[in-house]
Parts: C-alpha cells; structure tokens; sequence
C-alpha cells in the first residue's frame, strides 16, 4: 500500500534541484502517482554565500508557463499542480503576502528554513549552541512566523531542523519542545491550516517522516484534518520516495486519507 500523491516536488525551477520540470512529471507517471504538485522554493532575504545569490528566488512567469504546458500534453495522465514553497521570515512578511497574492497558485507551502539569519543545513548555525538550544529556538521563531503570516495552505516538515543537527533526532524527542510545538499545531487547527508528512528526512539520516509521530496524532486530537504527503523531491528518483513509511503513519494517526489542493481548495483523497 502507498500514497499516490505527492505534494511537495522541485524542479530545477529551483536552483539547488537538478531535474526538468518534465523529467519530474514523466518519472511521476512512470510510479504509478495520480497527482503531484510542483512547489518551487521562494525565500525572500535569504541569507547566501558567495557565489550563490538568487539561488531562492523564483522566475513564476517561466515556471507556470512551462507547468502550463506540461498539463497540456499530460491531460488526463496526471494531475499536475502550481505550487510554491514559501519561506517564512519575519522581516518578510509583507514580501510573502504579495507574493501569494501574485498568482492563482493551487497550493502554499509555508516553510521555515531560516533561523536568525542563518540556514541550519550549515553547521555554523548550531555553534556555540546546545542542541535544545538550537533545536528549541527552531520552534520558538516557527510559531513567531505563523503568528505574522497567514497565506499558506500546509505547514512544510515542522521539524526540518533536526535533519541538519549533529545527532539528528538521536536525542529529540517531542516532549522537550512540547510548549512551542503544541502552540503550533493549535493555531494551525484554529486557522484550518494543514501539516506536511515530509519523507525526506529518512534519505538524510533521520529514523522519522517530518514531524514525529506523536506530533501527528497530537495534531489529529486537536481537531486536525488537513494533511499533505510530500516527498521533497529534488531530483527524479525522490519522487514519492519512503511513502511506505508516509502511509504507516498516516494509518497510526488514524487517517484514511490525504489531501491534495486546486486552485487552494483542499480535496480529501481516500487511501486503501
């Protein structure tokens, strides 16, 4: 049994991916998905080194023209959608809501990558810092940022952070940031938003889809309904990659389905 739905993709429409819009969408095809939903990374002040600016910011006039054209000769084959990932930071909230105004986008994927003007996947941001310390302050700014900006659909891999962490998640666990995490997924379910299970965890070392388990049931007992699967896909052979692990835990938290969006209207889509 596996989830047919992939909702979260990139295409080299967004620089740190290496594959066409149209690899992704055959190699889609060729695993049996029924729908993906292309979500082309946005981070606004992006903090880059040299040699890498611009890396984050997205050409949406291409992009939806190439996508366009992709649903145009795939009719029928799959269901294709315009999605972005938008990354949440607090001295860009007013570029964020711009932008997802900008455009009829099908699905926002609000997404924190950035941690007091540092991105955790470089070591240099868990320096001089415990690990709670570091981990903590993850959840403290997520909160912040949801708090301020309101225009996206699903919350992307709530605890990315410990991909990056030295340990990983050898020594997290959800108790030692329940405070920050619970207030989280309560405005979340305040605010009919939706949680990512985000499986790219499990290809960088981690022994959990994005977030936790127990994270997933807590926000099922709060009332939560809306829950995407996305594999973060980078490159075609990521495309719906451990979605055998995504479909236990969709089962353990008790859903018997997933969600997908069009046009930010969510569907709910029954899995056996």
């Amino acid at each position: 049994m596996s989830v047919l739905y992939d909702c979260h993709i990139h295409s080299d429409f967004s620089k740190d991916a290496k594959d066409s819009l149209e690899d992704m969408v055959v190699s889609a095809m060729a695993k049996g998905m029924k729908k993906i939903c292309f979500t082309e990374h946005q981070d606004f002040y992006y903090p880059y080194l040299p040699g890498e600016e611009g890396m984050f910011e997205l050409n949406t006039d291409s992009y939806l023209y190439e996508l366009l054209t992709m649903r145009e000769k795939y009719d029928r084959l799959i269901g294709i959608g315009f999605g972005v990932e938008l990354g949440l930071q607090l001295d860009c909230v007013k570029e964020n809501y711009a932008f997802s105004n900008s455009q009829m986008f099908d699905y926002i994927i609000g997404s924190l990558h950035i941690v007091d003007k540092a991105d955790p996947y470089y070591p240099d941001y868990f320096k001089d810092k415990s690990e709670e310390e570091a981990y903590g302050r993850y959840f403290e700014l997520m909160y912040e940022n949801i708090k301020k900006f309101s225009n996206f659909d699903v919350l992307g891999h709530l605890d990315y952070i410990v991909r990056y962490g030295e340990n990983k998640d050898a020594n997290y666990k959800y108790e030692i940031y329940k405070d920050n995490i619970d207030k989280i997924l309560s405005h979340l379910v305040e605010n009919g938003k939706g949680l990512e299970i985000n499986t790219a965890g499990l290809r960088k070392g981690t022994k959990s889809v994005h977030p936790t388990i127990e994270i997933i049931k807590k926000y099922k007992e709060l009332g939560g309904e809306i829950i995407t699967v996305g594999s973060d896909a980078h490159c075609i052979k990521d495309i719906g990659a451990d979605f055998d692990a995504a479909y236990e835990a969709l089962k353990e938290c008790g859903f018997n389905y997933c969600c997908t969006f069009n046009k930010r209207d969510v569907n709910f889509e029954k899995i056996d």
